[in-house]
């Protein structure tokens, strides 16, 4: 069980009145849960919202370039991602792409403290009608360029033949049922739990919510070994481990880059791939992907330029 903080050890770590804790949690700014009438706060998520909250950074930090050989990519988890760096390594003499699975929320960082070149992300939004750009406008003085990779099908997935007859997200709520979930970060984790909310039910009441691990693959190899019954993923991973599928949403995975690096050849070496027929093959091979906009980059909306 991760440490609960009270409400008077959550205004006595951030260095405000207690009154102000009550407040943010009343305009359901901070995380929280109430349990027998009291507010309890998990540690980890007071200091995630910390980080994820702040806003002055310092200015000595140097860009990171590309020095035209080397890109670092750094983000979600995905396996037609997997494919295209291997296809980028493979077809761009002289040139190495490397990956950091670090969860779409940590990509996004690192972009912004100049760790990556490029971050890979999924993060839904809260209005869920737009993807990644609430999180970058919180995160980064000037916008980053954002360019789409792929749309791809999110959803459940659970043992074949459906023991448990999972239908829909309140299911979720079955007596019995044993869940296994992503990382706090991921997009993935982000969705479910935009779900859940909807549907009314608290993650921490599901048996295995807190059961966390760090790959789309790692679910399903989960479930088929029998020690989860569902857990959040993309269908391409139902599909290569025949597992069943409830889809829930397509969603929008982008790459985000600095505008300074953004024109130097590897990046745009890299990009290019995205309108190739070598990367469509590879996308064919798998399932629930659609690459209509892949390449193109992707504008807010009310903001085209």
């Amino acid at each position: 069980m991760k440490r609960m903080m009270t409400t008077k050890e959550v205004a006595e770590f951030l260095n405000i009145h207690e009154k102000m804790v009550y407040t943010l949690v009343s305009e359901k700014s901070m995380p929280a849960t109430k349990i027998a009438g009291k507010w309890l706060f998990p540690q980890y998520l007071i200091e995630q919202w910390v980080e994820n909250n702040t806003i002055n950074f310092p200015n000595n930090i140097r860009p990171l370039t590309s020095n035209q050989r080397l890109i670092v990519l750094a983000g979600s988890n995905d396996p037609l991602l997997d494919k295209t760096i291997t296809l980028f390594n493979r077809s761009c003499t002289g040139h190495l792409a490397v990956f950091g699975n670090v969860g779409s929320m940590g990509g996004v960082q690192a972009l912004r403290n100049n760790l990556c070149h490029i971050a890979a992300s999924h993060l839904i939004q809260d209005d869920e009608a737009d993807y990644n750009f609430q999180y970058a406008s919180q995160e980064f003085e000037h916008m980053p360029v954002v360019v789409n990779f792929c749309r791809r099908m999110q959803g459940l997935l659970y043992r074949k033949h459906n023991p448990h007859n999972i239908s829909s997200i309140a299911d979720l709520d079955t007596p019995g049922l044993r869940m296994v979930n992503r990382s706090l970060g991921t997009g993935t984790r982000l969705l479910i739990d935009h779900e859940l909310q909807k549907a009314g039910i608290r993650g921490d009441k599901i048996d295995g919510y807190a059961n966390e691990v760090p790959r789309h693959m790692d679910v399903g190899l989960e479930i088929l070994a029998g020690r989860a019954d569902v857990g959040p993923g993309i269908q391409t991973v139902a599909r290569t481990l025949d597992l069943g599928f409830l889809p829930l949403r397509w969603e929008r995975f982008d790459l985000l880059v600095s505008k300074k690096v953004f024109f130097e050849k590897s990046i745009q070496s890299l990009f290019g791939l995205l309108q190739s027929e070598d990367f469509k093959e590879a996308a064919a091979d798998l399932t629930g992907y659609d690459l209509s906009i892949a390449g193109k980059i992707v504008f807010q909306e009310g903001n085209e330029e």
